[in-house]
């Protein structure tokens, strides 16, 4: 008989609870877990013990001891046991269990922690699903499942195989501050008040994107940083208040390192062959044909632009915007993916609707008849027309989206498809990596009456493009391209990154096309100027989002289950009860006053 020391690496246990296999027989062990199962038949006591890696079934067959125990030892209680390894009879055994052919000989059992089964909100390997909120404010027992247990080792691994690459290239990981000055970035900062500096605040970072710069400044050459970033913004099952990226910067680099870079630790996250690259589109070719920078290209529903072909339709909603500066797009779905009733067009008003489209025009072709919706609006010759310029034709439905203003057309446009991509089930298995390209360097923002950065202020103008933004003001900014690029899959952003500006003059004027004052800028990013002024390389990264990254690599549709401690989707922490009120000595500790 193999003997086996227990506890020999400083541990209670010598084994886990997946690990015994019929090569352990008649060895000594000691296993730890919680309490899975437990059976009484007429006299001969089982459990199933669990730990994360796993079942192994206690037998209590030649016990000595006291069985009353068995009575305080409730499902999820934690147990210490020791005994013999024994093979199970023959009709016995497992074999849907890892470790079912086997069974400990329990010895001795201590009862380490009792469950109080009485109050126990849930079993987590229990039949019935819980509730999403009571599995979040209990999360520490949502946390045994096998299915989180599964996801946090990927998570794990991830960054590990990250930092393994990045290290081999070079990078060194450098921690930058948590507590740092509020600058606008976007998204609503999180502030800290401070205790010594009455009156005045701390902002948790929203990405690390001055302070790398500097760090490119200060000589650094190549940082890396897996870190905390926290965005005060409207949530979503992609997004939470803090989260994590994984931040890349490198000095004198160009677009095509980056890429190469990000590639590369795809292909090891996503287990793809080598050479493994990612096709790339421009930014107004995925906006033409997806209606989204962002798009799934796993599956077809393309869209083409066909404004100039109803600027003398007879129907209004087409030739309004086409005579007026709008914006008509057609989407094809051909007869083989699918047909619509009456309630399924119908019901197209409330998939654009809060997107800010009013409806959805169509018509059908079956064996080329046209019928139903604005058929009566297209003719022979229009017919012939949009089967030229889109390269759509046979039987099917076509679908048009118009407004005066082109991102609402893009926008009503996107949600159908992604509607229709999963209502017809034409979305295909895997993943679809995109480069997009060629962003604007601004946007004009019709609310705010003013320009705002397309990905950051940090962004440099394409090479050619430099002059004109420099010397152009509000007529030819829109024209003027960024240097920047987006990793995309499955309809999710991973990442995105640009080259920086790494001049100080260029810095200043998108300073400037922002609508910062001079007093304002200087408030801000005063001491950042200063630093463009000693010398800077020229820069660039890229920040993969992790949490994003987690969810595709497990399959799961929701940020939450990637991440250990979530918040719902209004930033609450159900279990920790946060946020919640200081009392009165820390308010006046703070220098502050809550009004409700």
């Amino acid at each position: 008989m193999a003997t086996i020391t227990i506890g020999n690496k400083g541990l209670l246990r010598s084994h886990t609870c997946g690990e015994l296999r019929i090569d352990h027989k008649d060895s000594k062990v000691s296993l730890c877990g919680w309490v899975n199962k437990s059976r009484d038949l007429g006299g001969l006591h089982f459990i199933d013990l669990r730990d994360k890696y796993g079942l192994t079934q206690l037998s209590f067959k030649e016990f000595k001891g006291d069985l009353g125990i068995l009575k305080k030892c409730h499902l999820e209680s934690t147990l210490r046991v020791t005994g013999e390894v024994r093979t199970r009879p023959e009709d016995a055994r497992n074999k849907n269990m890892a470790t079912g052919e086997v069974e400990l000989m329990v010895e001795s059992i201590e009862l380490l922690s009792a469950c109080d089964i009485e109050s126990l909100p849930f079993l987590p390997h229990g039949t019935q699903e819980a509730t999403e909120n009571l599995k979040l404010k209990y999360r520490y027992l949502d946390l045994r499942s096998t299915r989180l247990q599964k996801i946090l080792k990927i998570r794990s691994q991830a960054t590990i195989d990250v930092r393994n690459i990045l290290n081999e290239e070079d990078f060194i990981e450098v921690e930058t501050p948590i507590l740092y000055k509020s600058t606008p970035e976007g998204a609503r900062d999180y502030i800290v008040p401070s205790r010594v500096h009455p009156g005045q605040v701390y902002a948790l970072p929203q990405s690390p994107q001055t302070l790398k710069q500097l760090l490119m400044i200060g000589g650094t050459d190549k940082y890396f940083q897996i870190c905390r970033c926290f965005r005060d913004e409207d949530l979503r099952a992609d997004r939470q208040p803090e989260f994590s990226q994984i931040d890349m910067e490198v000095s004198f680099t160009t677009p095509s390192y980056i890429k190469s870079l990000v590639e590369k630790i795809v292909t090891k996250l996503f287990k793809f062959e080598s050479g493994f690259s990612m096709p790339i589109m421009s930014y107004s070719q995925v906006m033409e044909v997806y209606g989204s920078d962002k798009p799934d290209i796993r599956f077809g529903l393309e869209q083409r632009i066909v404004t100039d072909l109803f600027k003398d339709s007879e129907f209004a909603v087409l030739s309004g915007p086409a005579q007026n500066g709008g914006l008509i797009k057609t989407m094809f779905v051909p007869a083989e993916n699918g047909s619509f009733s009456r309630k399924d067009t119908d019901g197209f008003v409330d998939i654009v609707k809060p997107h800010g489209g009013k409806g959805v025009a169509f018509f059908k072709v079956n064996n080329g008849e046209r019928s139903a919706g604005i058929s009566k609006f297209i003719d022979d010759q229009i017919m012939k027309r949009l089967e030229e310029s889109t390269g759509f034709s046979g039987d099917g439905t076509w679908l048009f989206f118009a407004d005066l203003k082109p991102s609402v057309v893009h926008s009503c446009a996107d949600a159908l498809r992604r509607h229709l991509g999963k209502k017809l089930e034409l979305i295909g298995e895997g993943y679809a990596f995109l480069w997009v390209n060629d962003f604007p360097l601004l946007d004009y923002d019709e609310e705010a009456k003013r320009f705002v950065a397309m990905h950051h202020p940090f962004t440099m103008p394409m090479e050619e493009d430099v002059e004109k933004f420099l010397q152009g003001g509000k007529e030819n900014w829109e024209q003027v391209r960024a240097e920047a690029y987006d990793v995309v899959c499955n309809g999710y952003e991973l990442g995105g990154g640009s080259i920086r500006i790494h001049r100080g003059d260029v810095q200043r004027k998108m300073f400037e096309a922002l609508g910062m004052s001079e007093e304002e800028t200087q408030h801000q990013f005063g001491f950042f100027l200063e630093a463009l002024r000693y010398g800077v390389p020229p820069h660039g990264g890229l920040a993969f989002g992790l949490d994003r990254i987690v969810m595709l690599m497990t399959g799961t549709d929701s940020i939450r289950d990637v991440i250990a401690f979530p918040k719902t989707t209004s930033a609450t922490d159900l279990m920790a009860q946060a946020p919640s009120t200081p009392g009165t000595a820390q308010l006046k500790e703070l220098h502050m006053n809550f009004t409700k």
